[in-house]
């Protein structure tokens, strides 16, 4: 036990500045990996955009620093959760017009997001930006892709 748990154990214990600009730099870093996600989603007219992305970033970041220290158990249990609540979150996006579905791109990047902001909190920075990169290679590059194919599939040729 600690000298300030000896005294006071049900003080408040406030992290040093040090702690406090780390975790601050960390989840700027899920900030703006994620919102340039968020801007390509928003360019394109979809429901969840600028604002969503960066703020399920921030929170998948947030949670797993939270825990930041705890066993390998409780950051499995919070990663569990994540994964899931985010999963909800990302169906939100997904919309269903007589025989057609549209948002799944958006709900895949919304829990992509989770996945980089979480990536970020564990320091797995090289992970974190690789999903970030590879996330808007797939929305922006493959796009004109996927309309050629929509277009062979309703019969109008591009």
């Amino acid at each position: 036990m600690e000298y300030d748990e000896v005294l006071a154990p049900n003080m408040i214990h406030l992290d040093s500045w040090q702690d406090i600009l780390t975790n601050l730099v960390k989840v700027l870093i899920a900030y703006v990996l994620t919102m340039a996600v968020g801007w390509d989603r928003e360019v394109e007219a979809h429901t969840a955009g600028v604002r969503t992305f960066p703020i399920v970033g921030m929170a998948s970041c947030g949670y797993l620093l939270i825990f930041g220290g705890s066993t390998s158990a409780d950051e499995s249990r919070v990663l569990q959760g994540l994964i899931t609540g985010i999963g909800f979150v990302g169906g939100g996006a997904i919309l269903k017009e007589r025989k057609t579905v549209h948002g799944t791109a958006t709900a895949a990047s919304v829990w992509n997001a989770g996945a980089i902001g979480a990536a970020v909190a564990m320091q797995h920075y090289g992970i974190a930006v690789t999903l970030a990169v590879l996330n808007l290679i797939t929305l922006r590059l493959l796009l004109p892709v996927k309309k050629r194919l929509d277009n062979r599939r309703s019969g109008v040729e591009g």
